[in-house]
């Protein structure tokens, strides 16, 4: 069960910093408003948003390394899913990226963040399953 909190937590790490250097502000790209402005564009904040998401997995990872019963371990295992499904909604439906496909956010953070969300998942399911098989040891009532 160590391997896959590790798993996790690797994968918190990347959600968190890897859209922050792969955002369109990033690489100097901004939206100039008519009274000369200059705003972020929605992959800046889809990137910030990915943060409070990675955030939340790496402690769901931690409290995987430490606990101790099955359905605890399941309820974080509830936790890792959803957080995957929101670091796949963020840039797809939630907020977005930018629109054209040769932007940085549209052909790399994205793309990325898909991956590493479906990773999350599929660990996240995988400690449930083994985790619900995994039997408490009982003493034996005599």
């Amino acid at each position: 069960m160590k391997a896959w909190s590790v798993i996790l937590i690797i994968l918190a790490l990347f959600i968190a910093i890897f859209p922050q250097f792969f955002d369109c502000e990033s690489h100097g790209r901004s939206i100039v408003l008519e009274d000369g402005r200059t705003i972020p564009m929605k992959c800046h904040w889809s990137a910030r948003a990915e943060i409070v998401v990675g955030a939340n997995l790496l402690v769901t990872g931690f409290l995987l390394l430490l606990s101790k019963t099955k359905e605890t371990r399941v309820s974080l295992g509830v936790l890792g899913l959803v957080s995957g499904i929101s670091t796949m909604l963020l840039p797809t439906y939630l907020i977005g990226v930018c629109g054209m496909d040769d932007m940085v956010c549209k052909s790399t953070m994205q793309p990325a963040l898909l991956l590493a969300g479906g990773l999350v998942i599929v660990v996240s399911l995988i400690i449930m399953i083994v985790s619900s098989r995994k039997t408490d040891i009982v003493a034996p009532v005599v």
